[in-house]
């Protein structure tokens, strides 16, 4: 199981949480987010996979923040079509395309993206673009069939731990934690991340290094 913590953006937090074991470490691009990373934090993860978070943004401006900031991937949260994905992956990063699910009719969107797409974001319907903080209901993915992999996203925290440990689908790929293991913005809960992981069955404490 693939466990990305987003919103990240303070150094020495950084650093905490790259020692826990996950896989890939999100920072968001996107200026409206509380989270938003304007500039490069003094640490950036080594042994975490970073991931840039974007809405709406141009190729030129995700490539830029692909160079800047050495990105493994890319999760796309507004209404970028199948084209720009495409290209993205085509370029040589990992493309995640996120969508809300609040019915079973929302998974049709998914049917223009597959191929175009490295994985699939399914989060909770909210006026914003993500970080609702609240769970959607995960049984309406029994509807899904597409060959394009997911994670879970919205809500996720220690006590979802049971029950993403019995969560089963074919194509679940992993989760994407966040807002349920902050004490602030952008700041998470080590301890608590921590135990979520061991719960999970997830994680490995691991040497993190200081790049900057």
């Amino acid at each position: 199981m693939i466990v990305k913590v987003c919103g990240m953006r303070d150094g020495g937090n950084i650093r905490d949480v790259e020692s826990l074991g996950a896989d890939w470490m999100g920072f968001i691009f996107f200026p409206r987010s509380p989270r938003y990373v304007s500039e490069p934090p003094a640490c950036l993860p080594t042994a975490m996979k970073r991931i840039g978070v974007f809405v709406n943004a141009s190729d030129e401006d995700i490539m830029r923040r692909v160079g800047e900031y050495s990105l493994y991937g890319v999760q796309l949260h507004g209404s970028e079509p199948p084209e720009q994905c495409l290209r993205l992956r085509r370029s040589g990063v990992m493309v995640m395309k996120a969508f809300a699910i609040g019915s079973p009719s929302d998974l049709s969107a998914t049917v223009p993206y597959d191929g175009a797409a490295d994985f699939f974001l399914f989060d909770t319907p909210c006026p914003g673009f993500g970080g609702s903080g609240r769970c959607f209901d995960w049984s309406l993915l029994a509807r899904y069939q597409g060959d394009t992999p997911f994670l879970l996203s919205g809500g996720i925290s220690l006590a979802t731990a049971e029950a993403l440990r019995t969560f089963s689908h074919p194509a679940f790929a992993g989760i994407d934690v966040n807002s349920g293991f902050e004490t602030a913005p952008a700041m998470k809960d080590v301890r608590s991340l921590a135990e979520f992981l061991r719960k999970i069955g997830k994680g490995g404490f691991r040497q993190p290094y200081n790049n900057l």
